[in-house]
């Protein structure tokens, strides 16, 4: 068939035979598309493209969509030769049936990675394609905008509809597209109130779904505002509608995954979202498949509803974990649905990864809500099948997971004693070594939180289990979130007299190692002033304080930060000397002594007429400690 397809002495009436019945092989299984792929058929029907004749040509188009639609083809093959493109955007033009065959072909070779998005912390980065531009971009360049938009007043229900789902992968993520998008005329309206016109419930549910995936795409991507009508009156409420039990459970779900995206950042639209149509309610319905059988004529619907039943879950924690995410009152309605805490368990432990990091998303969002770690999550005992997930997960599960046991392990938490019983600490540590940065902040973010008013075996446990030599790779790592948590997590350390005094016999010297590379290094304020207060709580001990008294060095660095331009830097530093200069404590006077010899009475005399109260204040206290 590839043969005479290819062969330029075959009639034209045989070539598009060739086409036709090689399209209809590549409906068959995978493997079928898998064989005509081997066999170069798509580098065949791009040729064929060259021809003059418009049936050929709609043969070839029909047959090369059939295989761009299968998800074992490379969409990479749509764009090894670089005239393929613009010779696509000039067929547009020639037929309905061209315009159809060739949006569809663009949607489904337009690729990016599924939205996941990282507990909220980061913003995933958009992936290139290995060779230069990604598939937008190539895309958007060669005038897919222009060329795509009078499309959609076509009189071809399927032209509309297949440019509409063109312009939802276009606009995804991409602010370049969706700023253009806004702009764009059709016919003398502009495209966010054709979408609009579009999202109508008159219309076919699936041109209302991806158009609302339009309007929610450029509003994530900064081309319209969140609170625009046509986002709040429009789209919000019609993607609310597509989760009733009306509709398909396939449209249920992207309604919901899309829903979801939309609200995932702003709390105002999580607000409105949550009233809307009784949405925490109907959410609840996503759980209930597959429903019991009744009869055996049933099992055809049987076997459907498992298909989507975990698509179904994953869906609505999705959506659950967006409504979630700032709101204390929406957690709460959240929480208090039917059996709500179970079935986050039970979601923890499901086979679907998907379903697992959608119910940990949904964890991690509900774990914000201090009421709600002191009791639901208490009742529930979550922090098991937590402990569980964080096993050997892939990453995108360990970053969410790791972050709802950061909570989990916060002083209020009653969560924390069983956790650490369960092996957490050695489970952080390794953490904090991870290539990945999301994944080095929260073992370093939890075992600070662990180490805040803890006691003094917990506070052993950690620094045996992260070793002296990680400690100090923690504090040179060049990420400033790594290293901020790292002191909080020393800082949190050396707390309470006798703790302080036990760590720094032990760690002492590797300590004020660390605290002097800092205050030497190109750091920003925050930095130095979480340093300078650790160096004040060394002070505050009773023996350690000959650490600092004994060091020249830290001595003069703190003289210097005492008479530093930043006000904050000026207080922590006023800090350490108040803790070294006060009366009761043995060997006070000495160190009185020495601290005026290296100037630093007057410094404080100087500071006692500033005109910050705080700083002023603070040198005061100290100069009576001078007096008494």
């Amino acid at each position: 068939l590839l043969y005479l397809l290819q062969q330029e002495t075959s009639s034209t009436e045989l070539r598009t035979e060739c086409a036709v019945v090689l399209g209809s092989l590549a409906m068959g299984t995978e493997n079928n598309v898998k064989s005509l792929l081997d066999c170069h058929i798509i580098p065949a029907l791009l040729q064929g493209l060259l021809s003059p004749e418009l049936k050929f040509i709609e043969a070839c188009l029909r047959c090369l969509r059939t295989i761009f639609t299968s998800p074992v083809t490379p969409e990479e093959l749509l764009y090894t030769d670089a005239t393929v493109i613009p010779h696509l955007m000039a067929l547009l033009s020639r037929s309905r049936y061209t315009q159809e065959y060739i949006c569809q072909i663009f949607s489904h070779c337009c690729k990016l990675r599924h939205w996941h998005s990282c507990g909220f912390k980061s913003s995933p980065q958009p992936l290139l394609c290995a060779n230069g531009p990604d598939h937008q971009t190539i895309l958007f360049n060669h005038g897919a905008v222009q060329n795509i938009a009078h499309l959609l007043s076509s009189t071809s229900y399927k032209v509309r509809m297949q440019a509409l789902k063109c312009f939802s992968v276009l606009a995804f993520e991409n602010p370049q597209v969706s700023m253009t998008l806004v702009n764009v005329l059709v016919d003398g309206e502009l495209l966010p109130q054709i979408f609009v016109k579009m999202l109508q419930r008159d219309k076919p549910i699936e041109m209302q779904l991806t158009s609302a995936k339009c309007l929610t795409y450029m509003c994530r991507a900064g081309a319209i505002q969140t609170d625009d009508k046509c986002i709040v009156l429009k789209t919000l409420p019609s993607l609310v509608r597509m989760c009733s039990k009306e509709r398909l459970l396939e449209e249920r779900v992207e309604g919901a995954e899309t829903l979801a995206y939309l609200i995932e950042t702003d709390v105002e639209l999580q607000r409105i979202a949550s009233i809307t149509d009784h949405l925490i309610a109907m959410l609840s319905d996503y759980f209930k498949y597959p429903s019991s059988v009744s009869a055996i004529t049933d099992i055809k619907r049987l076997d459907h509803d498992l298909k989507h039943a975990h698509e179904l879950r994953q869906a609505a924690f999705k959506l659950y974990a967006s409504l979630g995410a700032n709101d204390e009152d929406i957690r709460k309605k959240i929480i208090e649905t039917e059996n709500m805490m179970d079935r986050i368990v039970n979601g923890l432990s499901e086979s679907s990864i998907k379903v697992r990091l959608s119910a940990v998303r949904c964890l991690h969002s509900l774990s914000r809500s201090v009421q709600q770690l002191r009791t639901s999550f208490q009742d529930h005992a979550v922090w098991k099948p937590l402990m569980k997930v964080l096993q050997n997960a892939p990453d995108e599960v360990l970053v969410v997971a790791s972050s709802t046991l950061c909570n989990l392990l916060l002083e209020f938490s009653p969560s924390k004693e069983p956790i650490l019983e369960s092996g957490a600490i050695e489970l952080l540590c390794s953490l904090t070594q991870s290539e990945n940065l999301a994944l080095r902040v929260n073992g370093i973010w939890a075992l600070m939180n662990m180490a805040f008013q803890a006691e003094q075996k917990i506070k052993a446990d950690i620094l045996q289990g992260l070793s002296t030599e990680q400690l100090f790779q923690l504090l040179s790592d060049s990420d400033v979130n790594v290293l901020m948590k790292t002191l909080g997590l020393l800082r949190n350390l050396l707390s309470t007299r006798p703790h302080i005094d036990q760590i720094m016999s032990t760690h002492g010297k590797q300590i004020m190692q660390a605290v002097t590379l800092i205050l030497e290094g190109e750091h920003n304020i925050e930095v130095k002033e979480q340093t300078l207060c650790i160096l004040a709580n060394i002070a505050d001990g009773t023996t350690a304080k000959e650490l600092i008294m004994t060091n020249d060095d830290i001595l003069q660095k703190i003289k210097y930060y005492m008479s530093h331009s930043n006000a904050k830097l000026q207080l922590a530093a006023m800090f350490c000397i108040s803790n070294l200069i006060w009366n009761e404590e043995e060997g006070s006077q000495e160190r009185q002594d020495k601290l005026r010899d290296i100037g630093i009475v007057d410094i404080l005399h100087k500071l006692s007429q500033s005109s910050d109260p705080n700083l002023c204040d603070k040198a005061k206290t100290a100069l009576q400690q001078y007096l008494a």
